[in-house]
C-alpha cells in the first residue's frame, strides 16, 4: 500500500510545484517511509512509499525508464512476476532485486496500453509517455487499489489514491453529489464511477484510461466471464484444484519484508486464510503468523472464541485480541473522518478500523483477511431455484431438509423463500400441469395442504393485478410502491433526482437470478464490492497498513464462478468445494460449521448504550443538514421504535437511524458545499 498522485495541465500551463507537494503531504499516512515528486513542464507525478515487500525497500518512485521517455508512479503488488520475467526485457539481475513498478513499466514498453491484460495482482498506476504526450492509467481487476480523478476538458486532469489529495489543488471544487447520497440512503451502491463529490470520479475496476490534448478515453480491459463452465472428473478433482489455486492466492500475498498478521474472526474464510498462511510460513522457516481477533466478554452471542481457539490450538500463531464491546458504530468518527473522504460507511466499519489500529500499535504493516469469501466461493443456495426449474423436486426436497439443520432454519422457511415463489410463477405463466405437479410434490415432501397451495399460490397471484388496478381506480394506491418511496429517502428529493428511474437502471434485471452462476456473477460485478474494497483500503491506510485479500484473487474468482452448482451447495452444505479442499488444513469445528455469528446485537447495543449521548444529540438537534435528503417522519418513527423499551425496532430501523446520523455527522465534519 502506497499513495500515488499526479497533475496534467492540458492547457500547457506549468505545474505548480507547491500543489503537487501538498498532494504528497496530505497522503503521508499511506506511505511514511519515503516521498518524492517528478515534474516536467505541464506534467507532475508524486508518490508516498510504504515498505512492505522486499523489493519495495529498494524501490524509488516516480521511476524513469532507461530511455528517459517513460515515467511511472504506482501503488502495486504484482503477483505473476515469475511469468513476466520470461516475457519482458528486464535488467540482468535477480528477480528479488526487480521492483513491481519495473515490471509494470517493462510491460508497458512491450505491450503498450494492453499491458494491464498481462498483469496479475493489486495495482493502480499512471505512466507519462513523452513520445505520445499522453498519460496512461490503469486499475486492477476488482478495484482493490483505489484511483480517483478530476477532469476538466482542455484544462486539467488530476488523479490520486484518495479524494482529499485532489482538493489540494485550488481548481477543484468541493461540491456534494446528491445522487450518490441518494444511492447510499436507498442502499443501492452499485454505480462504479461516481463519488460523493460532483466532478470527482473513480476509475472503475479492470479499466484503463488515457488522457492527452485530444481528451480522455476510458475502456475496460477485462470482464468476468459468466459463460465458462468447468467440468472435472470427480469431486476430489474439483477440491484439489481449488486447494492449489487458493494456496497460491495466499502465498502471493505473503511476499513481505516484515511480519504478517491475519484478521481471524473464526469464520470459514478468515480461518482458511490464517491456516494456509501459517502452513506456508512454517515451510519457509519464517517467523510465526500474528492473528488479531475480535472477542466479546459481555455480548456473548457475538463471541466466536470456540472457533477462533480451534484454529489457534493448532499452534504456530501469535494471537492478539480486540474487545468488541469497547468500540461501536459511532465511536471515533471524528478520527475516522480525518481520513475517510465519503460519508458512506458500512455498518461494520469499526471492526476493521480497530483491528488495523492494533496492527499499527504492534508494528505490523501487512494484514491478511477473509474478505468476501462468501461471494467468491458462493453458498450456492440458488441451486434450489435451479433444481425447481429442472423439475428435480425430489433433489430439491433433499437439499432443503439437509440445509435446514446446518443453518438453524426451518424447512418451511426455506420452502417459503424458494419453492413457493416458483409455484406462484408457474401460476402466473399459466403452466398448470407443472403447477399441479409442484403442488403434489410440496404436499408429498413437506406435508403442506394442496388446497391451501392452490388458493394462496395459484389463484391469488392471478387476482393480485386485478386487485391492484381496482385499488388505483379507488385512489387507495396512487402509485406503485417503489423502494425510494418506502425507505429513508425524502420522497420530494427522490422525485427531483428521479431516483426510481435510476434504481431500475442500476439494478439491471429486475428478475431474481435463476442460477447460482448468475447470482454470483451479479455480486462480483456490482459497484458495492468495489466501494467496500475502497473502504477496506482506507481503514488500513489510516494506520499505514496494507490490507491483502486472498479471496479477491482473479484466478480463484474465475475458477469458482465456473464451478457446477453442486460444487457450491451439496447435501445441505454451502461452499462444498472449499470444505472438501481444506480437509486436514482447517479444524473440523470450523470446516463443518453452518452459518456465521450475527453481530447485530453488538451493533444495536453500541447505538443504544455506548453511543447513546451522541445518538440522541444528533437526532434531537443536528438533523438540519440532511432534512432535504431524509424522510424525517420515517426517521423519527424508526428512532422511537429503536429507543423504546418494548423492543419493537427491526434491523431496518437501526440501520436507517445509523445511516442518517452518520451522514449528518459527516456533513458537519466535512462542510461540503450543498
Amino acid at each position: 500500500m502506497s499513495g500515488i498522485m499526479g497533475i496534467h495541465h492540458l492547457n500547457s500551463h506549468p505545474i505548480n510545484h507547491q500543489d503537487l507537494e501538498k498532494m504528497v503531504d496530505i497522503l503521508a499516512h499511506r506511505g511514511p517511509d519515503h516521498a518524492d515528486i517528478w515534474i516536467e513542464e505541464f506534467v507532475g507525478l508524486g508518490h508516498r512509499m510504504l515498505w512492505t515487500t522486499p523489493e519495495s525497500l529498494i524501490e524509488k518512485l516516480p521511476l524513469i525508464n532507461q530511455a528517459g521517455n517513460l515515467v511511472i508512479t504506482a501503488d502495486a503488488r504484482i503477483d505473476n512476476r515469475d511469468q513476466l520475467i520470461a516475457l519482458l526485457k528486464l535488467p540482468e539481475r535477480s528477480i528479488e532485486k526487480i521492483t513491481d513498478s519495473e515490471f509494470i513499466l517493462a510491460a508497458y514498453e512491450k505491450w503498450g496500453e494492453s499491458c494491464p491484460e498481462y498483469l496479475l495482482g493489486d495495482f493502480a498506476f499512471a505512466i507519462w509517455d513523452k513520445r505520445q504526450q499522453s498519460l496512461f492509467c490503469a486499475r486492477d481487476h476488482f478495484g482493490i487499489k483505489p484511483f480517483y480523478y478530476y477532469y476538466q476538458p482542455n484544462q486539467i486532469f488530476l488523479f490520486a489514491s484518495e479524494i482529499k489529495a485532489l482538493f489540494c489543488v485550488p481548481d477543484v471544487p468541493r461540491r456534494l453529489n446528491e445522487v450518490r447520497i441518494a444511492d447510499y440512503l436507498a442502499l443501492m451502491m452499485t454505480d462504479k464511477a461516481i463519488t460523493t463529490y460532483q466532478d470527482i470520479l473513480r476509475l472503475p475496476p479492470a479499466h484503463s484510461l488515457v488522457i492527452n490534448q485530444s481528451g480522455i478515453y476510458i475502456w475496460s480491459y477485462w470482464s468476468l466471464d459468466d459463460q465458462r463452465e468447468l467440468q472435472l472428473e470427480s469431486n476430489a478433482a474439483y477440491a484439489e484444484e481449488f486447494r492449489k489455486i487458493f494456496i497460491e492466492a495466499v502465498n502471493c500475498r505473503l511476499r513481505s519484508a516484515f511480519a504478517i498478521a491475519s484478521h481471524l474472526s473464526g469464520g470459514l474464510d478468515s480461518s482458511a486464510v490464517t491456516c494456509v498462511a501459517r502452513n506456508l510460513l512454517a515451510k519457509e522457516e519464517k517467523i510465526q503468523l500474528h492473528t488479531i481477533s475480535t472477542i466479546f466478554d459481555k455480548i456473548t452471542e457475538c463471541d466466536e472464541r470456540p472457533f477462533i481457539n480451534a484454529v489457534l490450538d493448532q499452534g504456530g500463531f501469535i494471537p492478539h485480541y480486540a474487545h468488541g464491546e469497547q468500540f461501536s458504530p459511532l465511536s471515533d468518527l471524528d478520527k475516522i473522518f480525518q481520513y475517510e473522504d465519503e460519508a458512506l460507511l458500512g455498518p461494520s466499519h469499526f471492526y476493521p478500523w480497530n483491528l488495523n489500529r492494533i496492527s499499527q500499535e504492534m508494528g505490523l504493516r501487512i494484514c491478511l483477511d477473509g474478505f468476501d469469501g462468501d461471494t467468491t466461493v458462493g453458498h450456492g443456495t440458488t441451486r434450489l431455484t435451479e433444481l425447481l426449474h429442472q423439475g428435480k423436486w425430489q433433489t430439491f426436497a433433499q437439499e432443503v431438509k439437509a440445509l435446514s439443520p446446518h443453518h438453524n432454519v426451518s424447512h418451511a422457511a426455506v420452502l417459503q423463500s424458494y419453492g413457493l415463489p416458483y409455484l406462484r410463477d408457474l401460476a402466473k405463466q399459466w403452466r398448470w400441469i407443472a403447477f399441479a405437479q409442484g403442488v403434489q410434490q410440496i404436499h408429498q415432501h413437506f406435508g403442506v395442504s394442496r388446497k391451501l397451495l392452490v388458493i394462496h399460490h395459484g389463484i391469488k397471484p392471478l387476482l393480485e393485478p386485478i386487485l391492484q388496478l381496482w385499488r388505483q381506480w379507488r385512489k387507495q394506491d396512487k402509485s406503485p410502491h417503489l423502494v425510494s418511496q418506502t425507505s429513508l429517502v425524502n420522497p420530494d428529493f427522490a422525485e427531483r433526482i428521479r431516483l426510481d428511474e435510476r434504481m431500475q437502471i442500476l439494478a439491471g434485471s429486475t428478475l431474481p437470478p435463476l442460477t447460482v452462476k448468475e447470482e454470483q456473477w451479479r455480486s462480483l460485478t456490482q459497484g458495492l464490492l468495489t466501494y467496500t474494497l475502497e473502504q477496506m483500503d482506507q481503514y488500513a491506510a489510516m494506520f499505514s497498513v496494507e490490507a491483502r485479500h486472498p479471496f479477491m484473487d482473479k484466478r480463484l474468482i474465475e475458477f469458482c464462478l465456473a464451478l457446477p452448482a453442486e460444487q457450491k451447495l451439496y447435501q445441505g452444505w454451502g461452499r462444498m468445494v472449499m470444505r472438501r479442499a481444506l480437509e486436514g488444513i482447517l479444524p473440523k469445528e470450523v470446516q463443518w460449521r453452518g452459518g456465521k455469528t450475527d453481530l447485530t446485537a453488538n451493533f444495536v447495543d453500541g447505538l443504544l448504550n455506548r453511543d447513546r449521548q451522541l445518538l440522541d444529540e444528533v437526532m434531537l438537534n443536528r438533523l438540519g443538514n440532511i432534512e432535504k435528503f431524509i424522510d424525517i417522519d420515517f426517521l423519527r418513527a424508526a428512532y422511537q421504535r429503536l429507543i423504546s423499551t418494548d423492543n419493537q425496532a427491526s434491523n431496518a430501523d437501526s440501520m436507517a437511524v445509523w445511516q442518517a446520523v452518520t451522514l449528518a455527522l459527516w456533513l458537519d465534519y466535512k462542510q461540503v458545499m450543498l
